[in-house]
């Protein structure tokens, strides 16, 4: 069974797009190379990984690192997973500031990892992305965009493109100088020329998007 290796060639991925597309290319030239993301060497546990990002949905990055460190304390662990989870009750997690809706999800995860139904990074290094998308999203409160962040900045897979990303929109509206954003599916399309790197193609168009209104520190992603 062929195993899918985690990270690409940055350098390979960077002469690729600049061919394949000339406005892309021209505002990658302007950017400067984005170099390998380091969390792509390094091991983690998937189940840890989606229980954090359910609990920083819809809050700062400041809130939910508050709310991520009193869970922490009450489960005496610093890793999520269904036996630690299973420390505390209902109540006591929703006293660390765990919305209703939020709890929920963590504890269908917990029910389905104690299950086997999450893969660990073994099994996922065998999985192609639709297959590890597939996997996941049944997890309530994990999406598919939460799982394409996993596959690139976790598992550096080189051919993601979240399209439903409203940074990736308009990081593309900005290269082909459009007035509205492109759908979803007109992005599928749009991205085919990337391929096989639309993954380091959505990190440029997410700078292109910070570069175009100016802001004055990178957006934060899911899996930072």
């Amino acid at each position: 069974m062929p195993r899918h290796a985690r990270g690409f060639d940055t350098d390979a991925a960077f002469a690729h797009l600049g061919k394949r597309d000339r406005k892309l290319g021209a505002w990658m030239k302007k950017l400067g190379p984005i170099e390998a993301d380091p969390r792509w060497r390094k091991p983690f546990d998937p189940v840890d990984a989606l229980a954090r990002a359910i609990l920083y949905q819809q809050l700062s990055g400041k809130a939910a690192a508050t709310i991520v460190a009193r869970v922490e304390t009450a489960i005496a662990s610093d890793r999520f997973h269904c036996d630690t989870l299973a420390r505390c009750d209902d109540t006591t997690i929703r006293a660390c500031g765990v919305s209703g809706n939020k709890l929920l999800a963590l504890r269908d995860l917990a029910l389905r990892e104690s299950r086997n139904e999450i893969p660990d990074l073994r099994r996922m290094s065998t999985m192609d992305n639709d297959a590890i998308i597939a996997a996941l999203v049944p997890v309530r409160g994990i999406g598919r965009w939460t799982v394409e962040m996993m596959l690139m900045f976790r598992l550096g897979r080189p051919d993601v493109l979240p399209v439903d990303d409203l940074g990736i929109r308009k990081g593309a509206q900005v290269v082909d100088k459009l007035d509205d954003m492109l759908k979803p599916k007109d992005l599928i399309e749009r991205g085919e020329r990337w391929g096989p790197y639309r993954t380091y193609a959505s990190l440029y168009l997410w700078r292109i998007a910070d570069s175009a209104v100016k802001t004055k520190t990178p957006t934060k992603r899911s899996q930072d």
